[in-house]
C-alpha cells in the first residue's frame, strides 16, 4: 500500500516527468500488475516516466528505451529489442524432461556446440550459436536416456543476456561471476 501511495502523491500535480525507483521492489503479484498498468497508462498519455529496477525482466517489459550501467558509466542505451539484436548469436534452447539428474546438467554442456548449460527451475536452458544442430544433438540425447521431452523453446538472446554481455559478467554454472 505504501508503493501504492507513493506513486498516488507523485501523479498529484500531474507531472509530465516522472522518477520512480523500484517502484515494484517487495510486490505482490497483483500490485505489481497494478503499477504496470498504471506506468503504461502515463506513458500513453504523454509521460516521461524515468524508472530505476534491477529487475531485468521489468524493464524489458515496461520501458521503451534502456539504459544499462555498470560501476557508474552507461555501457549501451537503446530499446529493448535491439540491445538484443547487439548478440543476437547467442541464442538458447529451453527444455524440460520428464526425469531429472544430477548428472544431466555436466551432459548437456557436453552436446555438440553447446556454450554453456545452466539448470533454471525444472528446465534446462543451453545457449548455442545452432540451435537445430543442439536440438538434434538434445533428442538424440533424450532417446538414448529414455526422458520424454515436456518442452522444448529455442529463445533469442535475453536483455539479461545483454547485461551479463555489456558488463563484462559471465554466466559460471547455476550463478554469475565478473570477468577480469
Amino acid at each position: 500500500m505504501k508503493r501504492r501511495l507513493t506513486l498516488a502523491m507523485g501523479l498529484v500535480n500531474s507531472p509530465r516527468l516522472l522518477f520512480l525507483d523500484e517502484p515494484t521492489s517487495g510486490l505482490d503479484v497483483q500490485s505489481n500488475l497494478i503499477i504496470r498498468d498504471v506506468v503504461t497508462d502515463l506513458v500513453r498519455e504523454g509521460v516521461t516516466v524515468f524508472l530505476t529496477t534491477h529487475n531485468i525482466e521489468e524493464a524489458n517489459i515496461m520501458c521503451d528505451r534502456v539504459a544499462i550501467i555498470n560501476k557508474g558509466n552507461i555501457v549501451a542505451i537503446d530499446a529493448p529489442e535491439s540491445l538484443k539484436k547487439t548478440i543476437q548469436s547467442m541464442q538458447s534452447i529451453e527444455v524440460s524432461f520428464d526425469h531429472n539428474s544430477a548428472d544431466q546438467l555436466d551432459e548437456l554442456r557436453r552436446l555438440p556446440m553447446v556454450n554453456n548449460a545452466q539448470k533454471e527451475g525444472d528446465k534446462f536452458k543451453l545457449y548455442t550459436e545452432d540451435p537445430s544442430e543442439v536440438i538434434d544433438a538434445m533428442m538424440a540425447y533424450a532417446h538414448v536416456h529414455n526422458l520424454k521431452v515436456i518442452s522444448i523453446t529455442t529463445l533469442g538472446p535475453s536483455l539479461e543476456d545483454v547485461f551479463i554481455r555489456l558488463t563484462g559478467l559471465q554466466r559460471a554454472g547455476d550463478g554469475v561471476r565478473a570477468i577480469d
